[in-house]
């Protein structure tokens, strides 16, 4: 979010990246968030400038351009979203051209504080329009490709099924489909998984109970296999219900509520698997406290009887840590606390590293030192 924080307004910007990622879904949750109104148009499905720019009228001795539906009328700036730029006609792109130069549209002028942001694809895969360098050259350019670490963030804080975010930490190749695909095999219809995929089995797991909560709306069986594998593929689906029959991991927020109930479990996981116990520890901690201020409000009070449940809850995370942390020192895993170190300094945790310091500072001390001595 660095990048959208500090680019001027003045300035268009264009991602480039696969489908399926959250380009669009980031940026509308990114500006609606500052109160901005998002307009997304999507390019590849416009036949017309006139779909961009709106219809002609004549106006006494002149003729005008009625704006079009979405054009702000209040004053108030938006965000203009041009979504498969690169798959819009070649007129509907010199359109764009005048527009991403002078802010203007057939004649009126966007909202002074306006954005202009597009969203590109990129590969041999994709039916594409090749983009005049004159146009590029209007927008600073940058590659979207989030991690899966940063996925699984998202994903947690999405409230996404923990079944799927649980199985993308343990086979995080199935998260994209990057697999090449022999030339006249693919007839297009070929399902394969992507993060917008995984969502939508996230969508078809869960339901909204009576409170607004999300909550798992029940058990798989076999018949389930083919609802998953129409999401995203047989391989995949096949993998995924292989992990829910017979290798369900520890989560984090299992280990946090009560480390030493799993501890017998966490004695027999290899390097790999306590890996994926370490990152979900640290995403479950960022997601649950993603307000500094929170953490530093309760970093001088004591706790006791009439104390409220959230800082009981935090207490009683803080605690597991601590066991959890002196539980891989004492099964001599110094890969896995280096692995742990590794997450404390990617920068990519910053409330769970606030959450380490105020409430585990012996922890911190540790990770510290192990890092120091690297």
């Amino acid at each position: 979010m660095h990048i959208l924080d500090v680019t001027p307004a003045t300035h268009n910007i264009m991602l480039v990246g696969r489908h399926g990622i959250g380009k669009s879904e980031i940026l509308s949750d990114y500006y609606q968030g500052k109160g901005m109104r998002v307009v997304p148009l999507f390019l590849g499905q416009m036949s017309d400038p006139g779909d961009l720019i709106g219809l002609p009228t004549k106006t006494g001795e002149r003729t005008d351009f009625v704006p079009p539906y979405w054009f702000p009328t209040d004053g108030k700036p938006i965000v203009l979203f041009l979504d498969e730029l690169n798959r819009a006609r070649p007129e509907i792109l010199q359109t764009v051209m005048d527009l991403a130069l002078n802010r203007r549209l057939a004649g009126h002028e966007l909202p002074k504080g306006s954005r202009i942001i597009s969203a590109v694809n990129e590969g041999d895969e994709y039916q594409l329009t090749h983009l005049d360098p004159s146009l590029v050259s209007r927008f600073n350019v940058y590659k979207f490709c989030p991690t899966v670490q940063e996925w699984l963030l998202w994903a947690q804080q999405k409230h996404l099924d923990q079944r799927v975010v649980d199985f993308i930490q343990n086979e995080p190749t199935l998260l994209d489909n990057t697999a090449e695909r022999k030339e006249g095999q693919d007839t297009g219809l070929e399902k394969y998984p992507d993060r917008r995929a995984w969502r939508r089995v996230s969508d078809v797991l869960q339901e909204t109970a009576p409170d607004g909560t999300l909550r798992p709306r029940r058990s798989l069986g076999d018949d389930d296999i083919d609802l998953i594998a129409g999401i995203v593929g047989a391989q995949a689906a096949s993998r995924f219900f292989a992990f829910l029959q017979g290798n369900q991991m520890l989560t984090g927020i299992q280990i946090l509520n009560d480390c030493k109930a799993h501890e017998a479990q966490l004695r027999s996981y290899r390097l790999h698997q306590l890996a994926i116990v370490n990152e979900s520890i640290f995403q479950h901690i960022q997601v649950t406290y993603p307000d500094a201020t929170q953490l530093l409000a309760y970093a001088t009070q004591t706790l006791d009887k009439n104390s409220p449940m959230d800082f009981v809850q935090l207490h009683r995370y803080a605690d597991n840590f601590v066991y959890y942390y002196e539980l891989l020192e004492k099964m001599e895993q110094k890969e896995a606390i280096a692995h742990l170190a590794n997450l404390f300094e990617s920068g990519s945790y910053p409330e769970t590293i606030l959450f380490l310091t105020t409430f585990c500072p012996d922890i911190y001390q540790k990770l510290s030192a192990f890092i120091a001595k690297l």
